[in-house]
């Protein structure tokens, strides 16, 4: 994973947020295919919302996410977005393995462990540029 600055109009950043889904009482539901269908619905989501899945990786009870994403967008939304939709569409593909060990419309827990994800402490020189000389004028000099 490389690490990529982003701009915007007005902002240079690179926010990484790393998620952990954890699927409701735990159980071990995510197989192989679910864990496929996951991933695509997971990163078709982000692209909607102007986020980028980096990576994804998960067991048969928990799934964790590293998502890049813009300032504008909470994290709060995010997760709520990620999860509502996956659950929704999760539920509509009938997967027998989910309908086995879930019941009702619920799929993963209310729960949520967002942390933010390593990064650089001070931007980039090439992030930012720099005016070639100052720009202060002292009081009474011409304006040459």
């Amino acid at each position: 994973m490389k690490d990529e600055i982003r701009r915007g109009r007005s902002v240079v950043y690179s926010l990484n947020v790393h998620l952990v889904f954890v699927t409701k009482y735990r159980r071990g539901v995510i197989t192989d295919r679910v864990r496929g269908h996951l991933k695509a619905i997971l990163t078709d989501v982000c692209l909607k919302i102007g986020a980028e899945l980096r990576e994804f990786d998960g067991e048969d009870d928990h799934v964790h996410l590293l998502v890049n994403y813009p300032p504008k967008l909470a994290i709060s939304r995010l997760v709520n977005s990620l999860k509502l939709v996956s659950a929704r569409l999760l539920r509509k593909r009938n997967l027998p393995e989910v309908r086995q060990k879930l019941w009702g419309n619920h799929f993963w827990t209310p729960a949520t462990m967002p942390e933010a994800a390593e990064g650089p402490t001070s931007p980039p020189s090439c992030a930012i540029s720099k005016p070639s000389e100052p720009r202060l004028r002292t009081a009474g000099a011409d304006p040459a």
